[in-house]
């Protein structure tokens, strides 16, 4: 029920971290993987293409929703059509709500939660069109359930990818399309380089996950690889944390 053999995935922001993990985990479970972001995903291709994959790397800026619709035509064209969709690529900025910018609001609401709406359309209309269904599963956050600091558009693009998710999958279950999503915890990326700096804040977040670490983005993979399968054919519309207990503290 876990095999995802002849599956094609398009996974944004797969170059490193989360994205890379998820990519991984989906290839060694059979699936083709397109990675679709705008830096060079090169250690994740070698990686796919060590498992038998095919790997194929999609340049894009999703800080717009402009580049879409040739990604995903790209995706087709180079793979064939789309089976799993992982609206994954996303970005934070930090400041005082007293202080916070319009561009920093913006930036981070495009990319988090405006191009994840439009590529999961993109995806669902031909998933729709063909009969053949599919799976999308969105990256939350803890801050989807919680207030946090410092990150004010963070907070609501995160907010707004966990109430999209419930609304998709009431829209499209029917259409034979499974809309999840996945709320990581703490996790070692790019995006928490600035709270794993900060003693305090790193000994604080620490202390309160109860598995003790931060997590790595292998620890996404089963995760990941459950709602892109079979396995989760009557699972839509839920919130999966993978936060090493830190909600449950």
């Amino acid at each position: 029920m876990f095999d995802l053999s002849g599956r094609v995935a398009l996974v944004t922001g797969a170059n490193t971290g989360i994205g890379q993990g998820i990519a991984i985990a989906l290839a060694k479970a059979g699936a083709d993987i397109a990675a679709v972001g705008r830096s060079a995903p090169d250690e994740t291709g070698e990686k796919v293409r060590a498992l038998g994959r095919r790997f194929l790397p999609v340049n894009a800026d999703l800080a717009t929703t402009a580049p879409i619709e040739a990604a995903v035509q790209a995706v087709e064209s180079g793979l064939g059509p789309i089976d799993i969709l992982v609206n994954n690529a996303g970005i934070i900025r930090r400041a005082d709500a007293l202080d916070f910018t319009e561009a920093d609001w913006d930036a981070v609401m495009d990319v988090n939660l405006k191009s994840v709406f439009f590529l999961a359309q993109a995806v669902a209309r031909r998933m729709v069109a063909s009969g053949r269904g599919g799976k999308i599963i969105n990256i939350a956050s803890m801050l989807s359930f919680q207030g946090g600091i410092r990150v004010v558009s963070y907070t609501s693009s995160k907010s707004g990818v966990l109430g999209m998710t419930r609304l998709l999958a009431n829209e499209w279950a029917g259409k034979g399309i499974n809309v999840n999503a996945i709320a990581p915890g703490y996790f070692v990326t790019n995006n928490t380089e600035a709270l794993r700096a900060d003693e305090k804040r790193n000994a604080d977040i620490l202390a309160r996950i109860p598995a003790g670490r931060w997590g790595d983005p292998a620890d996404l993979g089963g995760a990941a690889v459950f709602l892109s399968s079979r396995a989760s054919d009557y699972v839509h519309g839920t919130v999966l944390p993978v936060d090493g207990g830190w909600l449950a503290r």
